[in-house]
């Protein structure tokens, strides 16, 4: 059995040290195997530029990741976090995976960007990955990705037992959403949301938390509100989610049919 958890922050915009340490507080107030933050959680998500996105950016190297590594190797803790990505002249809405003696197991670039995220990050050309931490096979979704059915599949095909799913979420319905996209691909799925109102420029934003921790059969094993600072934990067993019968005649991943899906390609 492994306890799991999410992370849910109200980060204020810029504010790096202050949004990693408030995290962190957060954080250390529980025993978990893995921890999951939302995306963007150190910086805000309201970015007005690309060129404050630059900014505010690191790479793997930067300060945000050595905090998160110090972190887990001293609690122990498996982390997935989201945070702007700087490689080079590219910046991209990336989430790291940590395993649980601090070691950077890689990065995952959103795949499909949301709205003005177009203007502001470059698309991500990681693909989708898979990560072993704490002993699971944990896949990353960003926010946004969750639309897209094929995002959650593809993680499944490749060995997923977990998805963990950083967000900051505008629309209302991921955490409706993601306990069918667990039971569909039979994974557990933790769904770490920010919470709070961002308003820059003249632009106004209302997250709607609500993180979520769902098992392969819909069942949601641990919620936060739609507001405040929480953080939720669930034990769990990674192995169900290796079984993908629905019955003794049906198997959600013998039963597919490729030949036939030719037009989702």
């Amino acid at each position: 059995m492994k306890r799991v958890g999410f992370v849910q922050t109200n980060p204020e915009f810029g504010a790096v040290e202050s949004n990693l340490k408030r995290a962190l507080d957060l954080a250390s107030k529980v025993e978990s195997d893995l921890l999951v933050f939302p995306e963007l959680f150190n910086t805000g998500y309201l970015f007005l530029s690309r060129e404050e996105a630059l900014k505010l950016s690191e790479g793997l190297d930067g300060p945000t990741i050595k905090r998160l590594s110090d972190f887990a190797s001293e609690h122990s803790t498996a982390i997935v976090a989201g945070f702007p990505e700087r490689d080079g002249g590219k910046v991209y809405n990336s989430a790291v995976a940590i395993d649980i003696d601090g070691d950077v197991k890689g990065v995952y670039r959103k795949t499909h960007l949301f709205y003005e995220e177009k203007l502001i990050f470059d698309p991500g050309d990681t693909g989708f990955r898979v990560f072993d931490l704490a002993g699971m096979r944990v896949g990353i979704m960003i926010c946004f990705d969750w639309v897209f059915p094929e995002s959650a599949r593809s993680l499944a095909l490749s060995g997923a037992q977990i998805i963990a799913h950083p967000s900051c979420l505008v629309m209302p319905y991921a955490p409706k959403a993601d306990p069918v996209r667990a039971f569909e691909n039979r994974v557990f799925i933790i769904l770490s949301d920010r919470s709070g109102v961002e308003e820059r420029g003249g632009k106004k934003l209302r997250y709607h938390g609500m993180s979520l921790i769902s098992d392969p059969k819909m069942n949601i094993l641990a919620q936060a509100p739609e507001e405040g600072e929480h953080v939720g934990i669930a034990e769990i067993d990674p192995k169900l989610a290796e079984d993908k019968r629905v019955n003794e005649l049906n198997d959600i991943f013998l039963d597919r049919r490729p030949e036939f899906y030719g037009k989702i390609c």
